[in-house]
């Protein structure tokens, strides 16, 4: 046991009857990923990760792909939180209530988007398909599609890390 001081009594868990082969850890193949998800215009969705597939309670994981020069209708997913991740190409994340924030992640670049938050995902690049990885906070995909009459000229805003402020 730890000498930590907390609490670690529920740190192990009996295994199930199959000793974890069948419950355990599970590798999902690129190649059976189910594209029979919530979908928003312009985006092709497949989950990996969910409670349908793998028996998920907690997370939602899967793939994004926007084509070169498309971009997503307006949308939000509820109370759930999503992290994207670039993988390929360049991502222009529009957000607020007339879509009037903007800002930009490449390659490596993670992007949060908190609950409710209404938003578009476009594809910034004219020629190369942008490839993302998804997860959300939910077994679950939620997608509500909006209609929202964007803002000509969105703001740019430059991300500020709270915990390493600017100097």
């Amino acid at each position: 046991m730890p000498h930590d001081g907390l609490d670690h009594s529920d740190l192990h868990v009996e295994p199930p009857a199959d000793g974890w082969k069948h419950s355990g850890v599970r590798v999902i193949p690129a190649d059976s990923l189910d594209t029979n998800t919530a979908s928003t215009p312009g985006m092709n969705r497949a989950a990996a990760i969910n409670a349908a597939r793998v028996g998920a309670q907690k997370i939602w994981a899967g793939t994004v792909h926007i084509h070169a020069n498309a971009k997503t209708g307006a949308h939000h997913h509820g109370a759930l939180e999503s992290v994207i991740y670039v993988i390929r190409g360049r991502a222009r994340m529009r957000w607020g209530e007339k879509l009037e924030f903007v800002a930009e992640a490449g390659p490596g670049d993670f992007i949060y988007v908190p609950p409710y938050v209404p938003h578009q995902e476009i594809n910034a690049s004219e020629e190369e398909t942008l490839e993302c990885v998804l997860v959300r906070s939910d077994n679950e995909a939620v997608v509500v599609n909006l209609d929202i009459e964007p803002v000509e000229k969105p703001e740019n805003v430059a991300w500020i890390d709270p915990i390493h402020k600017a100097s």
